[in-house]
């Protein structure tokens, strides 16, 4: 396996010998430029988990990513990670990662993301089976990700406008924290936050909430006013 650093350096290391700190201060393997006509859509995201940007190919790509800054239980997100090189049938393969998440708990998983569509090509399933006997064989997890419930995502997009700290004010937080009971819906909590307001007045800080899990509610659903809020923290 080889990482590359901010500094230049490209560190070499044998596949059983890698450890989640080995990607400390790591960049990604390749960067992608925006060319006029062509076929993928790429960017970089903030990230409320790493407090930076973090590179995508493609819109799936971003989906995926949306997804693990949601994720509470993720606290490292490193996109196109390393270069992965092995002998697999007599040829010598090699394979960039799409994403490399580190959970709180110490687990390690590594994602690749390919439309579904594409999975039913055998070149395909085989370049991305090779890779993942090395990841699971290493004790890490490893995904093949081909997208959620369109409604989880369209609502996870929406609630990624309030990912940012200071996008809603601390202390409009903590007011909603305090007044939102379990068991609320949202148009119950808005109302109540709002005062005589409109309830969209109210509504910034509770999505900042559901945002940082400290509240939750059922996400395969349209986020609506009928929503039930549960307080998690």
């Amino acid at each position: 396996m080889s990482i590359r650093y901010e500094d230049g350096l490209v560190r070499r290391i044998p596949f059983r010998d890698v450890r989640l700190a080995d990607f400390a201060g790591s960049i990604p393997w390749r960067t992608f430029r925006s060319v006029h006509g062509q076929e993928h859509y790429s960017g970089s995201y903030a990230s409320a988990t790493t407090g930076g940007h973090v590179v995508y190919e493609s819109r799936l790509e971003l989906a995926r990513l949306l997804l693990a800054d949601f994720d509470g239980g993720v606290c490292g997100i490193f996109a196109q990670p390393c270069l992965v090189v092995a002998r697999v049938g007599g040829r010598v393969r090699r394979h960039v990662p799409d994403f490399l998440l580190a959970q709180g708990t110490g687990t390690v998983q590594v994602v690749n993301v390919k439309p579904a569509d594409r999975l039913e090509d055998p070149k395909i399933v085989e370049a991305l089976a090779w890779p993942g006997e090395l990841v699971e064989g290493h004790g890490w997890r490893y995904e093949i990700w081909s997208g959620a419930d369109p409604v989880l995502l369209e609502n996870v997009r929406f609630l990624a406008a309030y990912r940012r700290a200071g996008v809603v004010p601390e202390v409009e937080v903590a007011r909603a924290w305090s007044s939102v009971c379990d068991g609320d819906s949202l148009g119950v909590a808005e109302r109540r936050l709002a005062g005589g307001l409109p309830r969209y007045a109210a509504r910034p800080p509770l999505m900042a909430l559901l945002w940082s899990g400290r509240l939750a509610t059922d996400l395969s659903r349209p986020l609506a006013g009928g929503s039930v809020l549960r307080r998690t923290a």
